[in-house]
């Protein structure tokens, strides 16, 4: 009776035990496929985000291209745009340039019409009276030439019979003549003259001796060849100090 007793109660206790294994086993099972669904679920989840991140990639990437297409095609375009506005601008300078080119030659049209209403005279009238104009001009250089002339052989003569009577008067000499004294004599106080006959010189005509804004002396012409004459030292006139040198101006 007691062995049935313990037999059962070893039965009953190994059941228990059984039971209470069975019951960790079952609860580990549980949690085990609990876990498994949570990570197949997240990895599912995973899974999805991955494609979807692929997908959004793939547009991102599409756009990008799109967008690069569109930038060069824009680009291009700019560039053309930019090029006709150069082209454009270059035309507008030019066109400007043209515009006040053509106002200064209507202008200068504009004065020149104006000028023929102001002379009252047609083209061909102008030209005669200029041809004239020169030919007068010619006219008169001729007789200013043969007044020199004429005036040269009157003082020419004027001396020539002044010699003959013995007048002692001085000679004029032409306005504004020049020359410079090219040798001195200082012991026979006479000097000789870069400038003669052709110059306008003539016998007893007196001339001042220049240097440097000074006056140095004055001098009586003797005698006149072509392109020289020698002059005396008038010793009244001759300043205390001073020597006539070479290269002193002698002037009228």
């Amino acid at each position: 009776m007691l062995i049935r007793i313990s037999l059962l109660i070893a039965i009953v206790a190994g059941l228990a035990a059984a039971g209470l294994g069975f019951l960790k086993v079952k609860e580990k099972i549980v949690t085990t496929m609990i876990e498994r669904d949570e990570e197949k679920k997240q990895k599912e989840s995973a899974q999805a985000e991955r494609d979807k991140t692929k997908k959004t990639l793939k547009t991102t990437q599409e756009d990008l291209a799109t967008t690069k297409k569109t930038l060069t095609t824009t680009r291009k375009e700019l560039e053309t745009q930019t090029a006709r506005a150069e082209d454009l601008d270059k035309q507008k300078t030019d066109l400007t340039t043209q515009l006040a080119t053509a106002k200064g030659e209507r202008e200068i049209a504009q004065n020149k019409l104006l000028a023929w209403d102001l002379i009252q005279k047609t083209p061909e009238e102008v030209k005669v009276v200029i041809s004239d104009l020169a030919k007068t001009r010619k006219e008169k250089d001729v007789v200013l030439a043969e007044n020199k002339i004429f005036a040269r052989d009157n003082r020419a003569l004027k001396q020539k019979i002044n010699d003959l009577i013995g007048d002692t008067e001085t000679v004029a000499l032409p306005v504004g003549l020049k020359g410079n004294v090219v040798a001195v004599d200082p012991k026979f106080d006479f000097v000789v003259l870069d400038i003669g006959a052709k110059d306008g010189v003539l016998e007893r005509g007196e001339m001042l001796v220049n240097r440097r804004g000074k006056l140095v002396a004055k001098v009586r012409i003797a005698s006149v060849a072509a392109d020289r004459s020698v002059a005396n030292v008038l010793p009244e006139w001759k300043n205390s100090g001073l020597e006539i040198m070479e290269g002193d101006q002698v002037i009228y």
